[in-house]
């Protein structure tokens, strides 16, 4: 889940409907309130963790977390090695992830219970909306401290919101490179430093590097309170809408991942301008080459990847 909400285009919340966990961690967020504030500072603390799911929410965040460091670093490399020393495999991994949102959409199409006139009206504002958010020209940066902690409510939509892929929402508003790139590996290289002793360095003996390392670690802090802020009140709100409105809630959280078809789409090239900074996308229709065919068993193993949890799946309930 970690590892989809840092690829543009990908919802964790997505992963997380998939394999069957998302009302669980919905629920779980729901648990952050006053009354588990109250038992951390009563010291009931055994109470305290019964309460809010701790194993279960220590688990996904933690795997999550540890994507940033681990799985992410691997398919930003994949994505972004240089295509002129023949190791470009972007459009590739771009094609797994459109062929995992394809599964996904027959998956989650399961999952309504009834299909009646409301939950395909549902589909549609849920695709339309999608559609028109992936075809949205990016905004320039901006490092606000307060514009960063709306990026940091907005980028963890992705993990409420299956289908709205908070990673793409940061590159439409300017801030992806600077949150999910840049601030990530400072952070990386300075707890690195931290735990080989080097408290006062980062990692750097440069005044300018250890300077702008730190300012990085402030955003992530705020980056990280809006996402917690953003995590607990996006969850009470889907708490409350999937138990009034079930099946009409994941007819749009489908229609959210059939429109983010759009963001995800291999077959793209980025716009930048003069200053090198993305403008957005220009999406094309590939030529039927042997490189094609490659992309294409990549879809094919990304839609083969949801079958194979759905098999999980059905196993599991006739255990």
């Amino acid at each position: 889940m970690g590892t989809a909400n840092k690829i543009p285009g990908v919802s964790g919340g997505m992963i997380a409907l998939v394999t069957g966990f998302y009302e669980e961690m919905i629920y779980s967020f729901q648990k952050i309130n006053i009354k588990s504030l109250q038992l951390l500072m009563a010291g009931r603390f055994r109470k305290f963790f019964e309460y809010i799911n701790f194993k279960f929410l220590f688990a996904t965040n933690f795997g999550s977390i540890s994507a940033f460091f681990s799985i992410s670093l691997l398919i930003d490399w994949l994505m972004r090695t240089p295509a002129e020393k023949g190791l470009g495999l972007e459009t590739e991994v771009w094609s797994y992830f459109f062929g995992l949102i394809i599964g996904s959409i027959y998956y989650v199409s399961l999952k309504v219970k009834k299909w009646t006139l409301k939950p395909y009206l549902g589909v549609v504002f849920g695709a339309v909306l999608g559609l028109i958010i992936s075809f949205m020209d990016p905004m320039p940066p901006n490092d606000n401290y307060w514009f960063i902690f709306l990026c940091g409510i907005i980028g963890v939509s992705g993990m409420t919101l299956p289908g709205f892929s908070g990673s793409f929402i940061l590159i439409i508003i300017g801030n992806y490179n600077l949150l999910m790139v840049d601030a990530v590996n400072n952070l990386f290289y300075a707890l690195t430093a931290v735990f080989n002793g080097d408290f006062k360095m980062l990692g750097t003996s440069s005044l300018v590097e250890r300077a702008e390392r730190v300012r990085m670690i402030y955003l992530v802090g705020i980056f990280a309170s809006g996402s917690l802020f953003g995590m607990v009140t996006f969850s009470k709100l889907m708490g409350f809408l999937l138990r009034r409105w079930h099946n009409i809630v994941i007819a749009t959280l489908m229609g959210f991942i059939i429109g983010s078809l759009g963001a995800a789409w291999p077959w793209k090239t980025e716009d930048l301008d003069h200053h090198n900074q993305l403008i957005g996308y220009t999406r094309f229709i590939p030529e039927i080459d042997a490189r094609f065919f490659i992309q294409i068993l990549c879809i094919i193993i990304g839609i083969a990847s949801i079958l194979l949890i759905k098999h999980y799946e059905n196993k599991r309930i006739k255990l």
